[in-house]
């Protein structure tokens, strides 16, 4: 059977004082490259902004963008009645009016 090692005394930490991480000299490769890069959008649009993809002066091509994602453009929604469900729930509910008045 193994010896444990004796458990270590906990300091107290004078009042006012708090307990911070002993202070490191920072590297170079600690940061990410942040650089200017051009954004090309589908309709052939670009703009020039700041970021960590590739190298200074690179491309980034764009598939989807605000101007043609239909989250953005309020694309068309369609309900699609697989297996007659939402025919069954109209020919089912057809006769019922909430906003009828008596």
């Amino acid at each position: 059977m193994a010896k444990q090692a004796a458990p270590v005394a906990k300091q107290a930490i004078p009042a006012g004082k708090s307990v911070a991480t002993p202070k490191v000299a920072r590297t170079a490769t600690e940061h990410p490259d942040y650089h200017f890069i051009k954004v090309v959008l589908t309709d052939g649009s670009s703009f020039m902004t700041r970021s960590t993809y590739g190298k200074e002066g690179d491309t980034l091509n764009l598939d989807i963008d605000p101007s043609t994602h239909p989250a953005w453009t309020g694309g068309e929604q369609k309900l699609l009645d697989r297996g007659g469900r939402l025919s069954r729930f109209n020919s089912r509910f057809a006769g019922i009016s909430f906003n009828a008045k008596k």
